[in-house]
């Protein structure tokens, strides 16, 4: 799985920064990893302002092998809050999109032979 973390102009510490939520990231998602080929993080301060409610925000896009993209966006007051929140929604995003899929497969699986498979 390769992991792309990117930052805003508005974003300080943004080496240490990348490298912790390219870390945390691959942690996260570790049990989809077959899945998963690539993942974007945007981090941003929308506003540019030390004590702006809301305005830090974490985007992840996650790129499935044979499925679409998944995206997901978190706004919060800091950018720990959002990687957080937006990681939290990714996992969450994942596990619906490649349970609808193996569903599919299921149901495919029982027209083809005309028996279940468990």
């Amino acid at each position: 799985m390769q992991i792309q973390v990117n930052t805003s102009n508005g974003v300080e510490n943004k080496d240490a920064l990348e490298r912790w939520a390219s870390e945390e990231i691959r942690q996260a998602l570790l049990r989809f990893g077959p899945d998963l080929t690539r993942v974007e993080v945007h981090l941003s301060d929308e506003n540019h302002e030390a004590d702006g409610v809301g305005d830090k925000r974490c985007a992840m896009e996650a790129r499935l092998a044979r499925h679409q993209p998944v995206f997901v966006t978190q706004h919060a007051s800091n950018l720990d809050e959002a990687f957080r929140g937006a990681a939290d929604k990714l996992k969450r995003a994942l596990d619906n999109a490649l349970g609808r899929q193996n569903k599919r497969r299921e149901r495919e699986s029982i027209r083809k032979d005309g028996s279940a498979t468990v």
